[in-house]
């Protein structure tokens, strides 16, 4: 038997934060590949978000809701890669902001409550922040990386998202 039993994946819940981020963030960003890990060779521009491991803290009902510390790098190439980075990650906190506040449901992930900017969009000069991804030691020549914290709360779906068949 591969994989786990069906019954054991109908406990589930909540799924993982960067399942529904990935969800608001692709349908808001067409045209911009989002993603949660780095491609060997990446294709720019790009959103990678990534829930930060040192958040796990529930400030709620964790039969209702989740909430998480959630990361979000975006990267753009030149001839203007550090100004389209920033810009993007502008357009990043209006789509989760928006998502918040239009109650955007996404199916079997749930939806924003709350968002909160933790820390500011900033450029980052390689891959490797403490928050930052590290698959790889350097950013691709002409990279431009922006880095972003939200804490996200977030209300789980109507419907478990490994119901029994």
């Amino acid at each position: 038997m591969a994989g786990i039993p069906d019954h054991i994946k109908a406990l589930a819940e909540l799924s993982p934060v960067e399942d529904l981020l990935l969800a608001i963030l692709r349908k808001g960003l067409p045209g911009i590949r989002v993603k949660s890990l780095i491609d060997r060779h990446e294709q720019f521009p790009l959103v990678l978000v990534r829930r930060d491991p040192t958040f796990g803290q529930w400030a709620a009902d964790t039969r209702f809701t989740d909430a998480a510390r959630v990361v979000v790098n975006c990267f753009a190439e030149d001839p203007d890669g550090d100004s389209d980075a920033a810009i993007l990650s502008e357009a990043v906190r209006v789509v989760l902001r928006d998502s918040w506040l239009n109650h955007e449901v996404v199916p079997g992930r749930g939806h924003i409550t709350r968002v909160d900017m933790n820390s500011s969009p900033r450029r980052a000069s390689d891959w490797a922040t403490a928050t930052g991804p590290v698959q790889y030691a350097d950013l691709p020549t002409g990279v431009w990386r922006y880095e972003s914290v939200y804490d996200i709360q977030i209300r789980k779906p109507r419907t478990r998202p490994f119901p029994l068949p």
